[in-house]
C-alpha cells in the first residue's frame, strides 16, 4: 500500500507541474491575442475614420518602429525594401555605381569612388555635385533617398545630371549599375620600416581572410608591430569577429558568450585555429563610429 501511495503523489505531483505550465502558456496567448485583437480594432477604426487618407504600410512600420525602440537598439525590423541594405551588411555586395555620396549644406556630393566602379569608368570625379537622377531634382531628398534612388539590380540603367565643382556646367552620363563588393581591408601599409598598418572597414564575409592575408604580407616585409585601424567600422558578422580575433589569440580561448530567452541559441564562442601570431604588438584604432 506504501508504494501504490508513492506512486499516486507522484503521479499527481507531475499533473500539477504540467497544468501549471499549461496554464502559464495559455494566460500568455491569452494576453498576446488579446493586445493583437486591440491593435487591429484601433488600427481598422483608424483607417476607417481618421480624418485624412493614412498610408496603412507607413502606420504599421511606425508602430513596429516605436515598439522596437523601446527594447534595446539592437533589435530592428528589416522590411523587404531593405534587404538590399541588409545583404551589404553582411556580404559587402550590392547593386549600384560604386560611389559614396556626402550632403554639403544642400547639395550631394560625390565622396569617394570604388576604382574600375560604373561610376569611375564614366569619369564622374569625387567632389562632383548630383543634381539630378533620372530626370528627378534630388535637391530636397534626403541620405537615404538618394542611396535608394542610386541602388538597383545589376544591368539597369541610371541616368544622373551633376556639375563640376566650380564650374557652374551640368553634364549627364547614362550608367548601367554593376555588382558593387566592398572589400573588408581597403588598404595596408608599412607606417615606419617596422610598424604595419591594416584599415578594416567591415566585418562582412571573409573579412578574417583579408585580415589574415595582409598580416602576412606586412610580416613577410618585416612588420614587428601592428597597427589595426577599425575607426568607423560598423560592424557586420560574428562569426568574422571571432575569426579577426583569432589571428591575434591563442587556439580555444572563449572569446564572447551569447545568451537569450531560448537557452537552445546560447553559445560559448572560442577559437578554433592556431593563432597567426599571438605575441606581435597590437593596436587598435577606434572611435565613436565603430
Amino acid at each position: 500500500m506504501a508504494v501504490k501511495k508513492f506512486r499516486l503523489i507522484l503521479i499527481t505531483g507531475a499533473s500539477i507541474v504540467i497544468l501549471f505550465f499549461t496554464f502559464s502558456f495559455v494566460d500568455s496567448d491569452f494576453k498576446i491575442l488579446k493586445n493583437l485583437d486591440i491593435y487591429y480594432t484601433l488600427f481598422r477604426e483608424l483607417n476607417l475614420y481618421y480624418v485624412d487618407n493614412t498610408d496603412p504600410e507607413k502606420l504599421v512600420k511606425t508602430s513596429i518602429d516605436a515598439m522596437l525602440e523601446s527594447l534595446d537598439p539592437y533589435t530592428v525590423f528589416i522590411p523587404e525594401s531593405e534587404q538590399d541594405d541588409y545583404k551589404f551588411l553582411t556580404t559587402g555586395e550590392y547593386g549600384g555605381i560604386g560611389a559614396l555620396i556626402r550632403k554639403t549644406n544642400d547639395y550631394f556630393t560625390i565622396s569617394e569612388l570604388w576604382e574600375n566602379s560604373p561610376a569611375y569608368k564614366a569619369g564622374i570625379k569625387v567632389g562632383d555635385i548630383i543634381l539630378e537622377i533620372n530626370g528627378v531634382q534630388v535637391s530636397r531628398k534626403s541620405n537615404g533617398e538618394i542611396n535608394d534612388m542610386l541602388k538597383g539590380e545589376p544591368k539597369t540603367n541610371i541616368e544622373l545630371t551633376l556639375e563640376h565643382p566650380g564650374q557652374y556646367k551640368t553634364y549627364k552620363v547614362l550608367l548601367a549599375r554593376e555588382r558593387i563588393s566592398i572589400n573588408n581591408v581597403p588598404y595596408f601599409g608599412m607606417v615606419t620600416e617596422n610598424i604595419g598598418y591594416i584599415k578594416q572597414t567591415n566585418f562582412t564575409t571573409d573579412a578574417h581572410i583579408e585580415v589574415r592575408n595582409a598580416l602576412m604580407q606586412l610580416k613577410a616585409r618585416g612588420a614587428k608591430a601592428i597597427i589595426l585601424d577599425l575607426r568607423g567600422n560598423p560592424g557586420g558578422l560574428l562569426v568574422e569577429a571571432i575569426g579577426v580575433t583569432n589571428l591575434f589569440v591563442e587556439k580555444g580561448q572563449e572569446i564572447v558568450h551569447t545568451k537569450g530567452k531560448v537557452k537552445q541559441w546560447d553559445n560559448n564562442y572560442k577559437t578554433k585555429s592556431q593563432p597567426l601570431d599571438a605575441e606581435i604588438p597590437l593596436t587598435i584604432l577606434v572611435n565613436r563610429t565603430s
